[in-house]
């Protein structure tokens, strides 16, 4: 979520503006177990042994975590400083302390980055256990894992969507696996890495108020005119999530400009570059683009809070980016996160979170819920030139954040559209652990516009994933994350969406808890036949990062996706904790020789 980070840099001239994102925002209450660390500033790392304040019932023992944590920026003075990077530094942490502390639970770090949600430093490949079964051959490749992971400990205010982006990766082949955890290198993170200190301000948190916007803007025109970084070369993060289409593998963020990947033939990670698409991308886009199985066309978006609030765009199957189809008919800045598209349709959807970069002089937040509005989605044709043919439908009360597939039925008449419903928006960013999402099936009627909806289950549910091979096209299957509460994902559950058809009753049929103290992140399903016309739907694997907060342990564990208990088939020691984290994607082999 870092859309808002152009607007707010714009008095600087940049070539490449941005765009505001969120992935999945973090809890606003204490964590169960609160550990606190102390860190030390050296050239090398230290080990850092973090304690535990929480009490734990009897016979369960607290296992001390070790943390390799990289010099990171308190609030000390780095040798070897310019005066000006002195002066500014000086002048954040007044800033940081005086005009702006984290006084709100959501940018406190000593609540955003407790426990597992705390960073870590990075580690090249390292050969893992396999301490559970076997791995399937249908994974051989890699499954990567996105999300934040500050470099420097924050200095102020920080929010869990403001971290750099780190992957999370395991290379499978033939049974073994190595895992490898790397800093994406975007411009933001390499000059600050550089420097040895934060220049670039964040997005979430870093603008609380008329005084600490301005003061926050002033230090950040006065390291711009210093030299002490480039807006053109982007000012974002790509944190999110990752795609692959024309061959590439791009880390995501929706504050900045794609960042290539690649995988080296001995599991390291390596940033490829910023990626403009021959100059036709010249703004950030989603971090949800989808992938048209069959065409293997890669359908995308961007949005911002100056008009046009939305533009959509598409790349054909060579990653070759199309003309841009700007939409003024979204009136006003709306968060839009994710998107659906069928065979023939892109669907967007206008939700009661809007970006309000003024409602941040007032105070408050520049991402908020406006009760009010009415939610609407919006169809317009895959291949549209203009917006000429795009269609907006009211559907009140459904807030959509993340979309789980949309296809078409009665020959092209009516789409549907599968996503988990926030019940409590207002709760987005400030408290997520009141919010309950529920996953709902939407049917409109083109030929009469007639709208409506019902609930797959009402649980809380959220990051639901299909069989990739399914996009755009009626499936049945869904596999979802257990809200206990979010952002912490305590299970996976298995929709079949064909139950609803019958009598609108609830869909779960499989269910895996991982346990006491156990979290995992987003769910994702590899098919065990990906090449085969005829595999069954759900023949395949769920794969996760699994974190036990007990232990401090990580985990790679592999589950049945047939199975009534989503039986765990395979799990891998990792070697380091993965902090929970955002969206992650299986790459085969074949696709990461192409790299």
């Amino acid at each position: 979520m870092d859309s808002l980070s152009s607007s707010f840099i714009s008095i600087f001239p940049q070539s490449n503006s941005t765009v505001f994102h969120p992935p999945p925002p973090s809890s606003s209450s204490p964590p169960p177990a609160f550990r606190v660390f102390s860190v030390r500033i050296e050239e090398k790392p230290q080990t850092v042994t973090t304690t535990t304040t929480d009490k734990r019932p009897s016979g369960v023992k607290k296992q001390p975590t070790s943390l390799n944590i990289r010099k990171r920026e308190s609030s000390v003075v780095v040798a070897d400083q310019s005066l000006p990077a002195t002066i500014f530094n000086a002048f954040d942490s007044i800033i940081n302390n005086f005009i702006d502390p984290p006084v709100r639970v959501s940018v406190d770090p000593k609540h955003v980055l407790s426990d597992n949600f705390s960073p870590v430093d990075e580690l090249p490949p390292t050969k893992c256990e396999v301490v559970e079964g076997t791995l399937p051959s249908c994974l051989d490749g890699a499954y990567f894992r996105n999300g934040p992971n500050p470099q420097f400990l924050p200095r102020g205010p920080y929010h869990l969507f403001d971290g750099d982006g780190m992957l999370h990766a395991i290379r499978i082949s033939n049974g073994k696996a190595s895992f490898c955890s790397r800093y994406i290198r975007t411009y933001k993170y390499s000059i600050e890495k550089e420097a040895g200190f934060p220049i670039i301000p964040n997005v979430f948190s870093g603008f609380n108020g008329v005084t600490a916007s301005a003061a926050r803007m002033a230090v950040t025109a006065g390291r711009f005119l210093a030299g002490q970084f480039d807006p053109t070369k982007g000012i974002g993060l790509a944190n999110t999530s990752l795609a692959f289409f024309g061959n590439r593998l791009y880390a995501l963020g929706e504050s900045d400009l794609p960042y290539a990947v690649k995988l080296a033939p001995d599991g390291d990670i390596i940033t490829v570059g910023r990626e403009d698409f021959d100059g036709k991308l010249f703004m950030s886009m989603t971090a949800h683009p989808k992938v048209d199985p069959v065409t293997k066309e890669a359908f995308a978006f961007r949005y911002g809070p100056v008009p046009p609030f939305l533009t959509f765009f598409r790349f054909n199957e060579n990653g070759e980016k199309q003309s841009d189809v700007p939409i003024f008919s979204m009136t006003s800045p709306s968060f839009l996160h994710d998107f659906a598209i069928t065979k023939n349709y892109a669907i967007f959807p206008e939700i009661q979170i809007g970006m309000s970069p003024m409602e941040m002089l007032g105070g408050g937040s520049p991402v908020s819920a406006d009760p009010g509005k009415v939610p609407r989605l919006g169809l317009i044709p895959r291949y549209a030139k203009d917006e000429s043919e795009m269609k907006w439908f009211e559907v009140p009360g459904f807030n959509v954040i993340h979309c789980i597939n949309a296809w078409e039925e009665d020959g092209g008449d009516t789409v549907v559209m599968v996503a988990p419903n926030i019940l409590s928006v207002e709760h987005t960013l400030e408290r997520m652990d009141l919010i309950h999402a529920s996953v709902e099936k939407v049917k409109i009627n083109l030929k009469t516009g007639m709208v409506s909806r019902h609930p797959l289950s009402t649980r809380n549910l959220d990051f639901g994933v299909i069989n990739p091979g399914f996009v755009a096209v009626k499936n049945r299957y869904m596999y979802c994350g257990v809200g206990d509460p979010m952002p912490k994902i305590s299970g996976v559950v298995k929709l079949d969406a064909s139950l609803s058809e019958v009598d609108r009753r609830e869909c779960i049929v499989a269910s895996r808890i991982f346990g006491p103290g156990c979290f995992g992140g987003e769910p994702f399903f590899v098919a065990r036949e990906p090449d085969n016309p005829d595999a069954d739907e759900d023949d395949g694997y769920v794969v996760s990062y699994v974190h036990n907060e007990n232990t401090g342990e990580s985990r790679f564990v592999v589950m049945d996706a047939k199975s009534p208990t989503l039986e765990i088939v395979a799990a891998v020691k990792l070697p380091h904790r993965v902090p929970y984290g955002f969206h992650g994607l299986f790459v085969r082999e074949s696709d990461i020789n192409k790299l």
